[in-house]
């Protein structure tokens, strides 16, 4: 059986208490009665009872149907009302912005793109994200004050207290973008940034449900390479919230090595396995995919072009896929060894496309490694949330930060 938080039973934090029977039930598709929810809670019979009255008069719960279980009254199921309240979850990538609509249970109801404006004007950043914003909601026929709040997923660095996406490599013209505030108060809505990393290892997390591991790393292949971790079910932000950066570490590049750019046996797993970098060695094999690999749009479409030839099981792009699948295996061996971890999962915007050719290598990779230190099975993974797990991350930042029980909520303020 999953973990629970613990709840306790001191009229001071109400607030608490709500979070860890909401919590509990979201995480249980099939409802938990009242006394379930005590038992796995740790509240008493009285505090469970006051704390789903509010719930339910809130809308956020339902009592739905009854279980007889044994001798005496039977009990009344209580389920999550998914449609009670929404995120809004925003991935800025160097190609598109993402954005998506979630539901309280996690489920995209709806999400549409537009293309990543230029940050020489700031204000025009602004209007561009609001704007879709404001239409993905109305389009989608909620009600904005059921709208929790927005979740931004960037790349890094930023500045997290300050709100501020600083100098991203792939956004050479993002420098010191205030976009929390400027967003919060163009769209009206509470604003929370994340780098892109953390905020899918957050989603991944989130929507594991009774499922979710204590300890894991999300691998995230977008335009950079990037590793999220989760330590004892809390992800890893670091000092100043830009863990993730794992770009750098050394590989050896295998049959990627040799290639026209003149690359050695060993290099950076990042460059190594680069986008832009594997369309020209598509290329340079004799594979078309048009497209100019300096053009950051064109590299995008030019992964279609190359997911379109994986499902036709061209050999030149499943080699491709496998070797850099292969490639990010061994990086991520370190990881498992560093922090003896039993769980991998891989995801991103590029994998997703690459993901049939490239799983299964980059499982080899990981598991016959003579440098794996670890004796126990390690499970490696893709994500269920696909090329758009950084925008769904981003939503559930904000589900997390409203619906998962924190311990710092317990402590006094002065």
């Amino acid at each position: 059986m999953a973990e629970h938080r613990r709840g306790a039973n001191l009229p001071s934090i109400g607030g608490f208490n709500r979070t860890v029977v909401l919590d509990a039930v979201r995480r249980s598709p099939d409802g938990l009665s009242r006394v379930e929810l005590a038992s796995r809670t740790g509240l008493s019979a009285q505090t469970v009872s006051n704390v789903t009255r509010f719930l339910i008069e809130a809308g956020m719960i339902a009592e739905s149907g009854t279980i007889v279980s044994g001798r005496g009254k039977p009990r009344t199921i209580l389920r999550l009302e998914a449609g009670s309240r929404y995120a809004v979850g925003v991935h800025v990538d160097p190609a598109v912005v993402t954005y998506v609509l979630l539901d309280l249970a996690g489920t995209v109801i709806a999400s549409t793109t537009t293309s990543t404006p230029s940050a020489d004007d700031p204000s025009e950043v602004v209007r561009t994200i609001a704007s879709a914003v404001d239409r993905l909601v109305t389009e989608a026929q909620v009600d904005v004050d059921a709208v929790l709040g927005v979740g931004i997923a960037s790349p890094g660095p930023i500045d997290v207290d300050a709100g501020v996406v600083l100098d991203p490599p792939f956004l050479p013209r993002w420098r010191d973008v205030p976009l929390r505030d400027a967003l919060a108060d163009a769209t009206g809505y509470p604003v929370l940034l994340e780098k892109d990393v953390t905020a899918a290892v957050v989603g991944e997390m989130f929507l594991a449900g009774e499922s979710s591991a204590r300890n894991f790393a999300f691998v995230y292949f977008g335009t950079g390479f990037g590793v999220g971790l989760v330590v004892d079910h809390e992800p890893v932000r670091g000092v100043g919230s830009n863990a993730g950066d794992a770009g750098h570490i050394m590989v050896d590049q295998g049959a990627l090595a040799g290639t026209p750019d003149g690359a050695g046996t060993r290099g950076e797993v990042g460059a190594a396995v680069a986008p832009d970098r594997l369309v020209r060695i598509a290329q340079s094999r004799g594979l078309s995919l048009g497209g100019d690999p300096a053009d950051v749009a064109a590299v995008d479409r030019a992964w279609d072009a190359l997911a379109a030839a994986i499902d036709a099981d061209d050999p030149v792009a499943v080699g491709l896929a496998t070797e850099a699948g292969s490639v990010m295996g061994n990086a991520v061996v370190l990881i498992v060894n560093l922090l003896d971890i039993d769980r991998v999962v891989f995801g991103g915007p590029f994998w997703s496309r690459i993901a049939s050719a490239a799983l299964p290598a980059a499982r080899q990779a990981i598991v016959d490694s003579p440098l794996l230190v670890p004796k126990h099975p390690v499970a490696v993974e893709e994500s269920g949330r696909g090329a758009d797990v950084a925008a769904v991350g981003a939503a559930c930042l904000v589900l997390d930060a409203a619906l998962s029980p924190r311990a710092s909520a317990l402590l006094i303020r002065r």
